[in-house]
């Protein structure tokens, strides 16, 4: 069964940085669409960026286009989301999520995903 843990959430100044990492492990299947998504205190959950990991394609939310980085690294089985420029409407719980989909999407993704724990990002003015 597949396990995701994401890491490097946490407080900064608008107009810093940030680096999340989502571990997957104990997959028995590879998942081709990864992605994160974010929710905030009384809102939608929402998609952030997701990235096919077959071919490689990335797929962003235009709040987070030109800010948001998303990237695998193979060897280490991790999905990375380096957020950059971040604003205060950035602070949210960001999940890491994993699918088998034949075409992936930020759309598509949450219908077939599993899920992580989360980790908190907070980013005060």
């Amino acid at each position: 069964q597949e396990h995701l843990k994401e890491s490097g959430g946490g407080s900064v100044q608008a107009g810093g940085s940030l680096r999340l990492s989502c571990e997957v492990s104990g997959y028995t299947e590879s998942s081709t669409c990864m992605g994160w998504f974010r929710q905030a205190p009384g809102k939608e959950r929402e998609g952030v960026a997701a990235i096919a990991t077959d071919i490689g394609g990335t797929y962003y939310a235009d709040s987070a286009k030109g800010r948001f980085t998303i990237s695998q690294d193979n060897a280490n089985n991790t999905v990375n989301l380096q957020m950059n420029t971040l604003k205060t409407e950035d602070s949210a719980m960001y999940y890491c999520a994993a699918g088998l989909l034949s075409s992936c999407s930020l759309q598509a993704l949450p219908s077939s995903a599993r899920w992580g724990q989360g980790t908190q990002v907070t980013v005060s003015s």
